[in-house]
């Protein structure tokens, strides 16, 4: 692929050190303008991508580059979907086009790739922590004029770490740093909850807005009138705070300097705003609008959540270009858990649905919108999902705690001590269990078979298509179930005709999908699918290998493993999710607690971090791609030899 063409001035900028030195103050907007048409000409064509947080940032990142001497001044991107126009001015201009395909550069901040990614990041609501963290080590190391600059969003300030990394960094009043709360009202989908409100207040009190300039240039030039003067004007501006808001400031009262609101677009005045507060010591919080999308019309006008990553689009048109299927295509696995929980809930009123901030990722949004009382989004916080739903439980409703694999991650502890400790019957659907692909190693679900396997009263399923998705959520909410842990990729199933009847599946029993007599196959979830092909088309060549679909990693179906051990001495497993601590040494557990010997080969997901590409690539990497499979059972068999096709017979 041809590298895109840049406008005349973001051509000339290779590095920040070139933007500082090339540009004066007033060529800011135009580097902007070239900055944001840069992104919307590479990402309409490649797809694949973020969009609407980058372009609300452009101006936020042309601003914070031209103003502090990055990467000597550390910059942390929360989340980091908004980091595209920051990864162009900094190194990667000509390598943006291979954004997020394997091999190219990544979607997100990551310190291997660059000096200038100061934190790796994909979670939300580290950024800080972990810019307080820089800033207390180089407080230590001496090096004192270093700023520290935490750029998060409003979704992500809901979370809990947020507010715990706000708590300290009020303690540490000599820590030079400076946290940017981008407001946009958005996380995915819209913000809920009572900081978007106070927030929403903040930025739509006529009278505050009215003054908030006046204050700000007093405080901008405190220090020209001595520390005494400093004081008296931040007692002042706290003062006007509280009474023109009719409340104290929140930021205020964890010892931050707040300022602000501002406009995030006007990168001018954002320029002359950060270059004052670099001469301010202490936390400071900056509160800049923005908007999701900004300068691109159509998703300024439109659907913001549909502009997050809209794939391939017309730019001119703004029609978002859809591959049409030949023919019909199997529903997503998450649409099919989308439709089934209203369709459970409609005959169980004990059903909730809850979510943390990722309802129309999850497709939670088909409850929400038939059953607005019984489902919640509840923010980016998702212990607080895993506790609340936890608190449900207690008082005999089912709740379902609909929640991404790797998000799942941040809670642990919750479901271990709030929902497994108690056996509570919360159901954990993890969407996008297994390899993602273009999010890359933040995003990937790799741990959950393994991570809830080891929890007592933990039940732990994955399905093989749709119909087993349905069974499973149907026998989750039934009376005296206990923790309920359900997991399926992301991407579509395997059934069109899905809508099938609901059935009770006995926990910790699997099935026998096919007979054999060489080798048995054992495999849990969506990648079965690609095993029984696989063995399917091994029958042409003379190999018989047995296929169990386990469903369950705990309970395991142990009167299938005898079955198993008992006649076959080469078994292979297959998930896609880590080898480590997963079905596969499930099955070699109980291979060594009955005194069975077998040659037990495992594919999965190894013990390394995958990084971005296509589920195709990743699934080929790890070896549990289609091929991968086939060929590890022929060699497992030594199907070269038996078939007299060895190099030696050949000769």
């Amino acid at each position: 692929m041809i590298p895109y063409k840049a406008g005349p001035y973001l051509s000339q900028i290779e590095f920040p050190q070139d933007l500082r030195e090339k540009f004066k103050l007033e060529d800011l907007p135009q580097v902007s303008d070239e900055l944001r048409q840069y992104i919307v000409d590479v990402i309409s064509e490649i797809g694949n991508s973020h969009f609407g947080a980058s372009l609300g940032v452009v101006e936020l990142s042309v601003a914070l580059h031209y103003v502090f001497n990055t990467p000597q001044d550390q910059l942390v991107w929360d989340v980091g979907h908004q980091a595209y126009g920051h990864k162009i001015l900094t190194g990667r201009r000509d390598r943006f086009h291979t954004n997020r395909l394997r091999g190219g550069i990544s979607g997100f901040p990551k310190r291997s790739e660059s000096e200038y990614d100061t934190f790796g990041v994909g979670h939300s609501s580290t950024s800080i922590s972990a810019a307080l963290g820089m800033a207390v080590a180089n407080k230590y190391k001496g090096e004192k004029d270093r700023q520290h600059i935490a750029v998060i969003g409003d979704g992500a300030m809901t979370a809990g770490m947020a507010f715990e990394g706000m708590n300290h960094a009020g303690f540490e009043k000599d820590a030079n740093l400076l946290v940017i709360l981008n407001d946009n009202c958005m996380s995915i989908d819209p913000n809920v909850g009572a900081l978007k409100e106070y927030l929403t207040d903040i930025t739509t009190s006529h009278t505050y807005n009215k003054v908030k300039d006046e204050v700000w240039k007093l405080l901008g030039k405190v220090s020209k009138f001595g520390p005494d003067a400093q004081t008296i004007a931040s007692k002042v501006s706290q003062a006007l705070k509280s009474t023109l808001l009719k409340q104290s400031n929140l930021f205020e009262s964890l010892n931050f300097r707040y300022f602000g609101p501002v406009d995030g677009h006007d990168v001018i005045g954002l320029a002359k705003i950060l270059e004052d507060l670099k001469d301010i010591p202490g936390p400071k919080l900056l509160h800049c609008i923005t908007v999701k999308g900004k300068g691109y019309k159509f998703s300024e006008e439109g659907n913001p959540t549909k502009w997050h990553a809209p794939g391939v689009f017309n730019k001119e048109t703004g029609e978002i270009i859809k591959v049409v299927p030949k023919s019909p295509e199997p529903p997503k696995y998450q649409d099919v858990f989308g439709h089934s929980i209203v369709e459970l809930a409609e005959k169980n009123p004990k059903i909730m649905g809850v979510t943390p901030a990722m309802p129309s990722g999850c497709s939670l949004t088909f409850m929400m919108e038939a059953m607005p009382e019984r489902s919640f989004d509840v923010g980016i916080a998702e212990q607080h999902a895993v506790t609340f739903s936890a608190g449900l439980a207690t008082q005999g409703l089912v709740p379902f705690c609909n929640i991404y694999s790797s998000f799942m991650q941040r809670a642990y502890d919750q479901v271990l001590h709030d929902v497994a400790l108690q056996n509570l019957n919360v159901v954990f659907c993890l969407d996008r269990g297994g390899l993602v692909g273009a999010d890359g190693a933040t995003h990937h679900g790799a741990y959950d078979l393994a991570y809830m396997r080891s929890i007592p009263n933990m039940t732990v399923a994955s399905p093989m298509n749709e119909e087993e998705l349905r069974n499973l959520m149907f026998t989750a909410q039934q009376e005296n179930m206990g923790p309920f842990s359900i997991r399926y990729p992301r991407g579509n199933g395997v059934m069109l005709e899905w809508k099938t009847p609901f059935k009770a599946i006995k926990p910790g029993t699997g099935r026998k999908l096919t007979n054999g007599t060489d080798i048995a196959v054992l495999t849990i979830g969506h990648v079965g699918n690609v095993a029984q092909k696989a063995v399917e088309e091994l029958k042409s060549i003379g190999i018989s290998a047995a296929h169990y679909d386990m469903r369950f990693v705990k309970p395991i179906d142990e009167v299938l493993l005898h079955e198993v051990f008992a006649k076959f001495d080469k078994v292979i497993t297959v998930e896609d999710g880590c080898l480590m601590g997963g079905m596969g040494s499930a099955v070699l557990e109980f291979m060594a607690d009955n005194n069975y010997r077998a040659q037990v080969i495992r594919l999965g997901i190894p013990d390394r971090y995958i990084h971005h590409g296509t589920q195709d690539e990743l699934h080929a990497e790890c070896g549990f791609d289609l091929n991968g499979i086939r060929e590890t059972i022929k060699k497992a068999l030594n199907y070269e030899e038996k078939s007299g096709l060895s190099a030696e017979k050949a000769g």
